[in-house]
């Protein structure tokens, strides 16, 4: 499946790049609460539904305040929920802010099939839908807003390719195991696609050989090191390289690699920028992991919601001047995408003065003397 982005942009004063995590797991904060209503202001009214916290610490911890602050700032009226990872619910929940009469509905599903079920009883209504971070294949919404996803996928196969050259020199062919994300996610099917973007060439040319690829359901990050165990185990416990589509997947393949003595030793990739994967890159147990601006993507749906709830759809469609292809509906949607960058080491200060994590929740014990090397204070 392919995303084509017509254009990357910068929407508005509002997306000045405060770059942020993006799509997964670890909590850090997650307080779990499911409701935020804005309780005045007068503004449109506009429904958010998050689809869950129980494997990604981003939709209560970052994507909900931000959310909030940005609808808030641009006079609209929220009210943001969660469907704590139950499809039933988020259906409920929608049906709930239909009838309450939101004027836009901006939506992040558990997949893509409640999601075009979603958009359509709300478009039956007459109102707008926005697909949030991830694109329901099939469905009927006008707008997406999210990150060019084949180019994180790229930079994750980069960081592979940079820490095996690194840390296993000379090793041909390098094996590589690979832990993808939900299939059920087509963000996951994204990143994928950007990975062996950079990666086919090298396993065609031998550099690097393949030893499993397996996606794992619900982004379960226990499941997926049980995963990771069980190919490593059938491949002699060789590993060179391993492509982890999250941080909180990489994580939990470097509980296993420490069992084994491998951790360090093997470059592991990530996305998310968690404190707990930014940690593991301070330590050197994962090679790196992708940064990515949830405020700017926050503040961009917030600005096609406050156009799309006026009935502007010219200044909407001016926003939202990328485009990315609904394979499974053979339609192209407008959207807007946003950049990614990829942190390493010698990165990680980009993050903290970012202010996306203090250095108090990544310096610690272990990861102190990196962060004084770096100057991360």
């Amino acid at each position: 499946m392919r995303s084509k982005s017509l254009a990357l942009i910068a929407v508005g004063t509002g997306l000045a790049v405060a770059m942020t995590a993006c799509g997964a797991n670890t909590s850090s904060g997650g307080s779990g609460s499911t409701n935020s209503n804005s309780g005045g202001g007068g503004g449109a009214k506009v429904g958010v539904i998050l689809p869950e916290t129980a494997t990604s610490a981003r939709w209560e911890g970052f994507d909900k305040p931000l959310l909030e602050a940005a609808l808030k700032k641009e006079g609209l009226d929220p009210d943001i929920q969660n469907a704590q990872g139950d499809v039933q619910k988020f259906s409920t929940l929608a049906d709930g802010m239909i009838n309450a009469g939101v004027k836009v509905l901006i939506i992040a599903t558990p997949n893509s099939e409640v999601g075009a079920s979603v958009a359509k009883k709300a478009q039956a209504q007459g109102i707008q839908v926005i697909d949030y971070d991830r694109l329901n294949l099939g469905g009927t919404s006008s707008y997406y807003v999210s990150f060019d996803n084949v180019k994180v996928g790229e930079l994750q196969g980069q960081g592979l390719v940079e820490g095996v050259a690194k840390l296993v020199p000379g090793k041909k062919p390098a094996e590589i195991i690979e832990i993808e994300g939900a299939p059920t996610d087509n963000n996951a099917t994204l990143f994928t696609e950007g990975q062996h973007k950079v990666l086919d060439a090298k396993y065609a040319s031998g550099d690097l050989k393949k030893v499993q690829s397996q996606p794992i359901d619900g982004w379960d990050n226990q499941k997926g090191g049980q995963v990771f165990e069980q190919i490593l185990t059938s491949n002699g416990g060789k590993v060179d390289g391993v492509v982890a589509a999250n941080d909180g997947l990489a994580g939990a393949v470097i509980t296993v690699l420490k069992k084994v003595g491998l951790n360090g030793k093997v470059p592991v990739t990530g996305q998310d920028a968690t404190p707990d994967g930014l940690k593991a890159v301070l330590r050197g147990d994962q090679y790196m992991t992708v940064f990515k601006p949830i405020k700017d993507e926050a503040e961009a749906a917030a600005k096609l919601a406050a156009a799309l709830a006026k009935g502007d759809t010219a200044a909407a469609d001016k926003l939202a001047s990328g485009s990315t292809k609904d394979t499974k509906g053979n339609r192209d949607v407008k959207s807007v995408l946003l950049t990614a960058q990829m942190i390493t080491k010698d990165k990680v200060k980009v993050v903290v003065d970012a202010g996306f994590v203090k250095a108090s929740e990544i310096c610690t014990g272990e990861t102190q003397a990196a962060c004084t090397e770096l100057g991360i204070k």
